[in-house]
């Protein structure tokens, strides 16, 4: 399970990076910003994980406090629909808002929920998990 995850965040940051390039629409770029710097944040704690990176407490704790401070924004930049060619929102999003902005709710709540209680690398996986678990529930139904 954990190796899914973690495979499933790094294809998420691989298609995010290639996303960027070209967008136009400034509402969009600013969703996928956001959704970047989360990638980038699950991206040190994976490295932690795999020892790819030393282990630090601190840093793997400030990762989540940072995934929980843009997971809060996700709702707000989605509520004004804003379409590019290059967004991978999927017009769901707008018909069912009440279950988006639920999912994207949950994301912001599991990270809250982690923030602090990784003091060892056996932590991680954990956290990964939980994180991923609540990622994927709305990629799943609302991203292309």
């Amino acid at each position: 399970m954990k190796k899914t995850v973690f495979a499933v965040a790094l294809v998420a940051l691989g298609t995010a990076a290639l996303a960027h390039g070209g967008v136009k629409n400034k509402d969009v770029m600013a969703r996928m910003e956001v959704m970047k710097t989360i990638g980038d944040q699950m991206k040190v704690i994976g490295s932690m994980a795999k020892g790819e990176a030393a282990f630090d407490a601190s840093t793997a704790n400030e990762a989540l406090t940072e995934i929980a401070a843009q997971s809060a924004q996700i709702g707000s930049l989605f509520e004004t629909r804003a379409d590019d060619p290059k967004s991978e929102a999927q017009p769901a999003i707008w018909q069912d808002w009440e279950d988006f902005a639920q999912l994207a709710s949950a994301t912001e709540t599991t990270a809250e929920g982690l923030i602090g209680t990784v003091s060892a690398q056996a932590d991680l996986g954990p956290a990964l998990g939980q994180l991923g678990g609540a990622c994927k529930a709305c990629h799943s139904k609302y991203r292309k």
